[in-house]
């Protein structure tokens, strides 16, 4: 059992009789009242996200959780494929279960989260950014970048992104995979 202060982003908790993984958290202490917890939590069997307040001091029951490196293989219709990269074995999660599924490229390595106690698997870490090329987007209009102006772009996954005016097809981006969103033009 683990109390409101062992509560961090990525932790694993059972909650209304479903394993949710915690998103965000915001300690808050009031200047009148007791403190509390507010916490934004991901069943992960369902993908749905549910806002909460635990109480300071309330127990929480943790789930322990076992890491493993995966490597993305191909996606066929909702179901996706991953390999160990250990022992080469190879196991199939829907797209539910991925936070950003849009954004990933087949040979990517992601971390998978395991219940170590039956083995299933619980979510997947997607990397902090992903380098994808363009191959669909408008071109800009030269003289009109007086402010932050985007334009949506094809990615080669086949998700869309928000870009600026300067980019052209042909050019590699890296991507927010927490967001979704333009981050830097990658120079080779």
């Amino acid at each position: 059992m683990a109390s409101t202060s062992d509560i961090r982003k990525g932790l694993c908790i059972r909650y209304n009789n479903d394993i949710y993984k915690i998103i965000e958290f915001l300690h808050v202490k009031p200047g009148k009242g007791p403190a509390f917890v507010r916490t934004k939590l991901k069943s992960v069997s369902s993908g749905k996200v549910l806002d909460n307040t635990f109480s300071a001091g309330h127990k929480i029951e943790d789930v322990r959780v076992e890491t493993r490196s995966y490597q993305f293989l191909y996606a066929e219709g909702e179901t996706y494929h991953f390999m160990n990269t250990d022992d080469y074995n190879q196991i199939t999660l829907q797209e539910g279960s991925l936070d950003a599924p849009g954004l990933l490229k087949e040979g990517e390595v992601v971390k998978i989260m395991f219940n170590t106690e039956d083995s299933m698997p619980l979510s997947v870490d997607m990397p902090a950014s992903v380098v994808l090329e363009i191959t669909y987007t408008e071109p800009g209009v030269k003289g009109n970048t007086a402010t932050n102006a985007t334009k949506p772009a094809k990615v080669e996954t086949g998700a869309e992104v928000n870009v600026p005016l300067f980019i052209n097809e042909g050019d590699k981006v890296k991507i927010d995979t927490s967001n979704g969103s333009y981050m830097e033009r990658v120079k080779e």
